[in-house]
């Protein structure tokens, strides 16, 4: 439940809610769920411009990640620019960045062009995680994003943590962490 004064609060200069940390911790479902309650907002996964550098035939060279393609940081940028320009209002973007360089290009370039970014971090624990990505009974387990739970551990201890408001997910619902964000988007926490 919001506090009184949270309720009335208006969302202010709201234009990029950036949904981060490892696969499996519950970004996409929590940024409908920040959606839903954010006015004139709307999602946009960055991973679909990976997706579209993924479909080019003949592909790109070999990688294990599209974000490591030089291409898809400033489309990412560009992407958010340009639906901004066509429609205003928030994105809240859930999509991993674990690259320390890959923030600070993306970051950097919304920046140049203006556009706010509240950063969050949804965090758990080891065990959480890899629960959560076994347990998952949408995508099922995933070697993918089993293979992240490590590399986000590392990004945390060194820079991802410090650059971002973190959530602690562990114990929490979707519908809780929604909530957390919201309350800090509204500055009641």
């Amino acid at each position: 439940m919001l506090c009184p004064a949270c309720d009335k609060r208006r969302y202010v200069e709201l234009v990029i809610v950036w949904l981060n940390g490892s696969h499996g911790v519950g970004k996409t479902t929590t940024s409908r769920l920040v959606q839903d309650v954010i006015p004139d907002s709307r999602v946009l996964d960055a991973e679909k411009v990976g997706a579209t550098l993924m479909g080019i035939t003949p592909g790109l060279p070999p990688t294990d990640n599209f974000q490591h393609w030089d291409p898809w940081r400033p489309l990412v940028v560009d992407t958010v620019r340009r639906v901004l320009d066509y429609t205003g209002g928030t994105l809240v973007m859930p999509m991993t960045v674990l690259v320390e360089r890959y923030w600070d290009e993306i970051s950097g370039g919304l920046a140049e062009h203006g556009i706010p970014v509240r950063h969050f971090v949804l965090h758990a624990d080891r065990d959480t995680l890899r629960q959560r990505i076994r347990d998952d009974a949408i995508m099922g387990i995933s070697r993918f994003r089993l293979q992240y739970v490590e590399p986000y551990l590392e990004a945390a201890k060194t820079w991802l943590h410090a650059s971002a408001e973190v959530i602690d997910t562990a114990g929490l619902d979707p519908a809780e962490v929604a909530q957390q964000v919201v309350l800090r988007l509204r500055g009641c926490v």
